[in-house]
């Protein structure tokens, strides 16, 4: 599974192989492993990251078709290069690094885009003191990593309150339902009540952050419904959309936590719509790999939800997030269903 994301604010220097190679981490959200990781080189000058891509390591036979899908992903996107990360393997005594038949594939395909690997780097994890090396042939070129803790990258991730994951999967783990027979229920509740009607959708929404703050738990059945038909009015809906602005504030923070809950405890496919809000507002603050997440969780509960589709597409091409703050700053502050 290939995971899509953007340096976002995160100051990332991609002149220091060792220091890139352990910042990783902090620049897709979780440690990879046996992976294969993509950092375009942002036009015009070529020294601030673009989209970052991660994929498995492939079999031997799938290395060509790997690197025929990645490329594309990269071309799309207004890059001058890209740099090759590869985690995981063995490296011979007297051999290059592992997994170097990938690398050249992927030279190729990103060659037919007019996109030059400028440089490829190999390591066996992402660990204080792992070995790394280059795939040219250079001598210089390698040594042990250091704590990624302790770098500028880890250093602005710690201050911003990010998380990272051990793997890509705990992370994913976020978005399951807290119960599954609790989903099941309210998807029949929903079936069977008629069009909404009759109540105030802001109000609901406005409770929701109440009870929220409160700790006040799950939302119960009745709340639950209410709030999914609450985020069916496009006006409601786009309101929502203006609490992820300022992106990082502690009132987006708090909207991104009712989100999560609800993609949590809704069922499909109205958990969409706060799958899609999810994802924006994370893609917002810079995390990428999380709002990729969330916004194939809306396609999945609704293949035809257009937000969640736009955002995804936007995402893959390495967009950064601040061109996208006109989506939510087009709402009136004044008519938002405020958190606060």
């Amino acid at each position: 599974m290939t995971t899509a994301t953007t340096a976002g604010r995160l100051p990332v220097d991609l002149r220091d192989p060792a220091l890139l190679l352990a910042a990783l981490p902090y620049l897709i959200g979780f440690r990879p492993a046996r992976s294969v990781v993509l950092l375009g080189h942002r036009a015009p000058e070529g020294d601030r990251a673009g989209l970052i891509l991660r994929a498995g390591i492939p079999r031997r036979e799938d290395r060509a078709r790997q690197a025929q899908a990645l490329a594309p992903l990269l071309a799309a996107g207004c890059h001058t290069g890209v740099t090759v990360a590869i985690v995981g393997g063995r490296r011979r005594s007297g051999s290059p690094p592992p997994h170097a038949g990938l690398v050249k594939h992927l030279a190729k395909a990103l060659g037919e885009y007019g996109l030059p690997i400028l440089h490829a780097m190999w390591t066996t994890g992402i660990t204080t003191n792992a070995r790394w090396a280059c795939y040219e042939e250079d001598e210089l070129c390698g040594g042990r990593l250091p704590d990624p803790r302790a770098t500028v990258v880890a250093a602005a991730a710690t201050e911003r309150g990010q998380v990272v994951f051990d793997s890509r999967a705990e992370m994913a783990a976020l978005l399951d339902p807290r119960c599954p027979e609790t989903i099941a229920r309210r998807a029949e509740l929903l079936a069977r009540l008629p069009e909404p009607g009759g109540f105030d959708a802001a109000s609901e929404i406005r409770a929701a952050f109440g009870r929220l703050r409160r700790g006040e738990g799950p939302p119960s059945d009745e709340e639950a419904v209410l709030l999914a038909n609450a985020l069916t009015i496009p006006e409601i809906r786009d309101e929502c959309l203006g609490m992820a602005v300022p992106p990082e504030s502690s009132a987006a923070r708090e909207a991104e936590r009712l989100w999560l809950t609800l993609v949590r405890e809704l069922p499909a496919p109205e958990r969409a719509q706060p799958a899609a809000l999810l994802g924006y507002t994370a893609y917002l603050r810079g995390d990428g790999t999380f709002a990729g997440m969330a916004l194939e969780n809306a396609l999945e509960a609704d293949p035809g939800h257009v937000l969640a589709d736009l955002l995804l597409r936007v995402l893959s091409r390495g967009m950064p997030p601040e061109q996208l703050l006109g989506l939510a700053e087009h709402a009136d502050p004044g008519e938002r269903p405020a958190s606060g």
